[in-house]
């Protein structure tokens, strides 16, 4: 009687434990996926919306992982229906996007990514010669990526 009673606590203890131990490093299933991560840039105190391109994101789903993945047009091609952010040379642009990921700026042109952007602390400085500028900032977090674009334009006069 005594070891039959020792013998189902035994069970219980590793059935129950066996519930958590599949739950470690999954995320809530509940929650919205993929997840919408909004990106901002900020010039001289005003807040601007980033275009979202491509992303790709997982997470684990009991002994799966599932993956969701987008093909979008390229920072370049979004920007043909941006409109530009009208800036002075060598302003600051402050970039922030939900979560802290970690991100890398690029420069684009008609040929792709032209160059990565020397930043501090999610920041970057534009250009002192007067054109548009695209760029791309590139998010990563430990289970997604997101490409998020924006387009400045130098003027002389900058008018916001």
């Amino acid at each position: 009687m005594r070891l039959k009673m020792i013998l189902a606590l035994f069970i219980i203890l590793i059935m129950g434990c066996s519930n958590n131990v599949a739950d470690i490093g999954t995320e809530d299933l509940n929650s919205e996926f993929p997840p919408t991560m909004t990106g901002l840039i900020i010039i001289n105190g005003i807040e601007h919306q980033m275009e979202e391109g491509g992303y790709h994101w997982e997470r684990k789903k009991g002994l799966e992982t599932e993956v969701v993945a987008t093909d979008h047009a390229s920072p370049y091609q979004i920007a043909d229906h941006m409109k530009p952010i009208s800036v002075n040379p060598n302003e600051k642009v402050e970039i922030m996007i939900e979560e802290n990921p970690t991100i890398t700026v690029y420069l684009w042109n008609e040929n792709g990514r032209e160059k990565e952007i020397e930043q501090n602390a999610n920041q970057i400085i534009v250009p002192s010669s007067k054109g548009k500028y695209i760029y791309e900032a590139l998010a990563e977090w430990a289970n997604g990526t997101v490409s998020y674009t924006f387009v400045i334009d130098i003027q002389v006069d900058a008018k916001r």
